[in-house]
């Protein structure tokens, strides 16, 4: 359409259905941080204690009290908090970890994060603005 016409668009016919927002795909208009995902969530505010055990996919916002076991990826997000052993494919630390971190192919401690314990890893990322208290064995899998 060219910028300075003056036809106006045609409105959507009652028919057509709106572009729809995936569920696992939460969204804020207030700048904040958003993922993309296909696993599962558990949101700030949520407060968990006992083992958690997932598959594929899991971003936590909210608090864990207890182990993390999995054959997946896991994201610890910005406001959550972790207290227990977290054993996972992959980990992405944004949040509050209290444990050791055990992953059998990647690490990354991100900005802001903190973690107290220690980690074992083939690859592990640490961001500057990372607070790590532990010990690392960055060592590849045999």
């Amino acid at each position: 359409m060219n910028m300075f016409s003056t036809r106006r668009p045609e409105p959507q016919s009652a028919t057509t259905p709106p572009p729809s927002t995936p569920a696992a795909t939460p969204s804020r208009s207030n700048g904040a941080s958003t993922w993309s995902h296909s696993g599962g969530l558990l949101s700030r505010g949520v407060s968990i204690k006992g083992t958690v055990k997932f598959s594929d996919e899991l971003v936590i916002d909210g608090e864990v009290e207890g182990n993390i076991d999995s054959t997946g990826a896991l994201t610890v997000g910005e406001h959550a908090s972790i207290r227990g052993e977290i054993k996972t494919k992959s980990v992405k630390v944004r949040g509050t970890v209290e444990g050791d971190i055990v992953a059998s192919e990647r690490c990354e401690l991100q900005a802001g994060c903190t973690l107290h314990g220690d980690i074992e890893a083939p690859r592990l990322v640490v961001d500057e603005h990372a607070t790590f208290c532990g010990s690392a064995k960055v060592a590849p899998q045999k």
